[in-house]
């Protein structure tokens, strides 16, 4: 399921040691570059792969601000090499951002990046960088593809330092499984690199230029099965270790020292995990090293797939528990209030006052029991006195008592109340935010005034491509919520409503947060009953399935909602 306003990512990487980003001394205010960039990485440092000799096509003349197809804007020129450039594009239809690769017609890879591009658009795995469109017009060809600003390329991530273990762990998971899923369906990728795996906000890790890379350099493999799963044990090795496991160095990281050749993970650095260690080294084994204890090497990312899951599963790190502070015991004497005593030292009590025993304290001890026995009796005289009086007017009348309206014995009834809402924000689990500025509008007074979804191709349940879409709300303080009154703006089949408590107004995923009700509606108004009662002064409305809804003034027809009013009661 594909969202008609979600942005993404691909741009055609520049070389092995720098980002794919146009350098400003390389791009005009308008993109065009003034110094072409060159395709600087060897075999070697790539580690799989050859590049064939090509010709060179002269670029097509664009600028920012020009448009293909009257749909694309072009932005801003990221990349431009071997007669071939990458853009930041609009897609104005759609109203989001978009990747462009340009070459011309007549450029001696043209073919065969039309028949990538086609070919990579059919897998449709979410896994991978999605192809939207790949047209040959006026003397051109280009590639569109998501632009995903969320996500963070496999360089940068490595710039301070080794990934942890877990993290390397579902990287080489999580890359061969999906390549694995590619060469069924007849698909390699052959330029699988650090540039091109990248790691959404929400954790989740996605490989980017699915043949098309490979396809604008000219490069193939007689054995790509084996090429992608080296490349895989390269990056493995990178994420455990922050080098390159070859000489050269590459895509901002240290090769190896010269004349020790491919050694292991464990061996480059302490503390590395010794079965993604081996690991690295079976998918490495197919460029003459020898797997530690003798396993059999890895030449497929299905064989990869399957020595992945003969491992114990890593799981991720135990939250960090922070100890209390240490109880301290004050005193109530002047100057020590509320100071612990130091430490080793015994802490002297203060002494009593002694007795009463002089003259004039025996005689103070006289008056008082005096006073207290001349209490006792008139207390004694008074009540026996009231207890006559009672069951004389009890005789007298035979009524029986009524309870008083303000008896404590008395039902009572929990008062309910509105809970104010101090501020919101747009939650997002995956991909793009929806319309995080209109959040406010929810609880503004003005029905007429909404937040908005996107509009969904698929529907009406938004999983898997989006969990849900939602609002995290700010009640000021801990509160014991009841009910959710969401208004809404489309009535059909289905909406369903969530309500989660969080821990902030800007919480990390779903899995940290604590389900309170759900409902699902036809209707234009939803109420969820709070069934299990958690007090949070943070809460989420969380929208798991959208109606479908025709074209209206703000987007086109498809699987979506808006929320006009939000009100909490406790």
């Amino acid at each position: 399921m594909a969202e008609r306003s979600t942005a993404a990512v691909d741009v055609a990487d520049n070389s092995g040691d720098e980002p794919l980003t146009a350098k400003a001394d390389q791009s005009t205010a308008d993109g065009v570059a003034q110094n072409p960039e060159r395709d600087t990485e060897s075999d070697k440092a790539q580690g799989s792969g050859g590049i064939e000799e090509t010709e060179k096509a002269s670029p097509p003349e664009l600028h920012s601000g020009h448009k293909l197809a009257r749909r694309y804007r072009l932005e801003e020129c990221v990349t431009r090499l071997d007669g071939f450039s990458s853009w930041r594009a609009v897609d104005e239809k759609l109203r989001r951002a978009v990747g462009v690769h340009i070459l011309p017609a007549d450029h001696s890879r043209a073919r065969s990046v039309l028949a990538a591009a086609r070919s990579s658009a059919l897998l449709g795995d979410p896994r991978f960088v999605q192809v939207l469109d790949a047209v040959e017009e006026n003397d051109l060809v280009y590639v569109v593809h998501e632009w995903l600003p969320d996500a963070t390329e496999l360089t940068a991530l490595l710039a301070p330092g080794p990934l942890e273990v877990h993290d390397a762990y579902q990287m080489v998971s999580q890359i061969a499984s999906a390549m694995a899923a590619a060469h069924r369906e007849g698909l390699a990728h052959l330029r699988l690199n650090p540039n091109a795996v990248l790691r959404t906000s929400s954790g989740q890790w996605r490989i980017r230029g699915l043949a098309v890379n490979a396809a604008l350099r000219g490069i193939s493999s007689d054995t790509p099965q084996r090429t992608d799963t080296e490349a895989i044990g390269a990056l493995l090795y990178a994420a455990l270790t922050q080098r390159w496991p070859y000489e050269s160095d590459a895509y901002g990281l240290s090769g190896l020292p010269k004349g020790v050749g491919l050694i292991a993970p464990d061996q480059v650095r302490a503390g590395v995990h010794r079965g993604l260690s081996e690991l690295a080294m079976r998918a490495l084994a197919n460029d003459g090293a020898t797997a530690s204890r003798h396993e059999s090497a890895c030449t497929t990312p299905e064989e990869l797939v399957k020595a992945i899951g003969e491992m114990p599963r890593i799981r991720p790190p135990e939250p960090a528990y922070t100890a209390p502070p240490e109880y301290q015991r004050t005193t109530y004497q002047q100057g020590t209030y509320g100071r612990p005593s130091p430490p080793g030292a015994t802490q002297v009590l203060p002494t009593p006052p002694p007795p009463l025993q002089s003259r004039t304290g025996k005689a103070l001890k006289w008056a008082v029991s005096a006073l207290l026995i001349a209490a006792l009796g008139l207390g004694s005289w008074q009540l026996a006195d009231a207890l006559m009086d009672q069951g004389n007017k009890s005789e007298d009348t035979k009524q029986t008592q009524t309870t008083d309206g303000n008896d404590k014995t008395g039902d009572k009834t929990k008062p309910v109340k509105t809970l104010a809402i101090q501020g919101a924000k747009e939650f997002v689990a995956k991909g793009d935010p929806q319309h995080p500025n209109d959040v406010d509008k929810t609880y503004d007074g003005d029905k007429s005034t909404y937040w908005r979804t996107s509009s969904f191709i698929g529907g009406p349940v938004l999983a898997p491509y989006k969990p849900g879409v939602g609002i995290v709300y700010d009640l000021g303080s801990v509160q014991d919520v009841s009910t959710a009154a969401i208004g809404l703006y489309y009535s059909g089949d289905h909406t369903t409503v969530k309500l989660y408590a969080t821990n902030s107004l800007s919480p990390s995923s779903l899995d940290s947060m604590t389900q309170l009700g759900t409902v699902t509606t036809t209707g234009t108004s939803a109420t969820v009953k709070v069934t299990k009662h958690v007090k949070s002064r943070y809460v989420l409305v969380w929208l798991t399935a959208l109606p479908h809804a025709d074209s209206d003034q703000y987007s086109d027809a498809g699987y979506k909602q808006a929320i006009t009013d939000v009100k909490f009661t406790g």
